[in-house]
């Protein structure tokens, strides 16, 4: 499902326009970005949490040369889903 997918899905089952849903999820991701930046979580019930991961310095290997190469520490956004989610996946 793509972006444009989800917001006609979601405006058929809200009955909203999709120029409000298409606002409304823009919205959600900008805030979500924008808080997940700062370093803070963003905690959904039932849904999952998205957070900022600290990504250890670490060796690996240029796929092309096979040489050793050093990878730096790095942050990266995670999302962990709740229990919900994964149940409802798993059914």
């Amino acid at each position: 499902m793509n972006r444009q997918e989800l917001i006609e899905r979601i405006a058929t089952e809200t009955e909203d326009s999709k120029a409000s849903v298409a606002r409304i999820l823009d919205s959600f991701i900008r805030t979500v970005q924008a808080t997940v930046a700062e370093g803070s979580e963003v905690k959904l019930s039932c849904f999952g949490k998205f957070e900022k991961a600290k990504v250890s310095a670490r060796n690996g290997r240029n796929p092309l040369t096979k040489e050793p190469l050093a990878l730096p520490e790095t942050v990266r956004p995670r999302f962990v889903p709740g229990a919900l989610f994964k149940a409802a996946v798993k059914a």
